[in-house]
């Protein structure tokens, strides 16, 4: 999304792999995301879901992070909001 000045370049899904579990990835924790906000700046313009608890996913919220005026934000939403779907960026352990 970097490239592309923070729009996403998807153009498309494969409708089976509708998880990360499935494409062999994880979703980043808060924690993880905002490590990766050191090596670089991302979401700039985006916004990406980010690990949510399972007591907040049960009763229908998600978590999302961004950075804005040079700061990490952590926000919630309803994960089947008009917001479902946000990007995401995934840990592929090697």
């Amino acid at each position: 999304m970097e490239e592309t000045g923070g729009e996403p370049d998807v153009i498309g899904f494969d409708k089976k792999l509708a998880n990360t579990a499935g494409m062999g990835i994880e979703l980043l924790t808060e924690e993880q995301y905002r490590a990766l906000q050191q090596l670089g700046i991302f979401d700039t313009k985006t916004s990406s879901w980010v690990t949510t608890p399972p007591a907040i996913r049960k009763l229908g919220g998600a978590i999302f992070c961004d950075r804005r005026y040079d700061t990490v934000f952590m926000y919630h939403n309803g994960a089947e909001s008009y917001y479902g779907a946000r990007g995401f960026r995934g840990l592929l352990r090697v």
